[in-house]
C-alpha cells in the first residue's frame, strides 16, 4: 500500500503541477490583458488564493507521495491536504478530477498502511 501512495502522490503532483501552472497563467494573462472581457475572459475571484495553491497543492502531494515509504502518517496527512486544497481552490472538475482523486486515495492508502514506520 505504501508503493501505491507512493506513486499515486507523485503523479498526483505532476499532473496537479500541471493544473496549477495553467491556472497561475491564466490569472497572470487576464492581469496582463489588463481589462476583463465579459464572457470571455473574467478574472477569478480570489487571484491570490489560486496562485498560491497552484504552488503549494501540488508540493504537498510530491512530498507526501516521497515520504508514503517511510513517514506513511505524515505523507498521507500531506496528499490529504494537497487534495483538499486542491478542490478548495480549483473545484471538482474534468481538469482537477484525477490530481485530487489520485492525492486524496493517496493519502487514504498511506494512512491505512498497517506496518509501522520504519525509524
Amino acid at each position: 500500500m505504501r508503493n501505491a501512495a507512493l506513486i499515486l502522490g507523485i503523479i498526483g503532483g505532476v499532473v496537479g503541477m500541471i493544473v496549477g501552472f495553467f491556472s497561475y497563467g491564466y490569472t497572470e494573462f487576464v492581469d496582463w490583458f489588463g481589462n476583463e472581457v465579459p464572457d470571455v475572459l473574467e478574472q477569478v475571484d480570489n487571484v491570490g488564493l489560486i496562485r498560491f495553491m497552484a504552488l503549494f497543492a501540488p508540493l504537498l502531494a510530491i512530498a507526501g507521495g516521497a515520504m508514503a515509504k517511510s513517514r506513511a502518517m505524515i505523507g498521507g496527512a500531506l496528499m490529504l491536504l494537497s487534495a483538499a486544497g486542491m478542490y478548495y481552490a480549483f473545484r471538482f472538475n474534468a481538469f482537477t478530477m484525477f490530481p485530487i482523486a489520485m492525492c486524496g486515495l493517496g493519502g487514504v492508502l498511506a494512512l491505512a498502511a498497517t506496518k509501522p514506520d520504519e525509524h
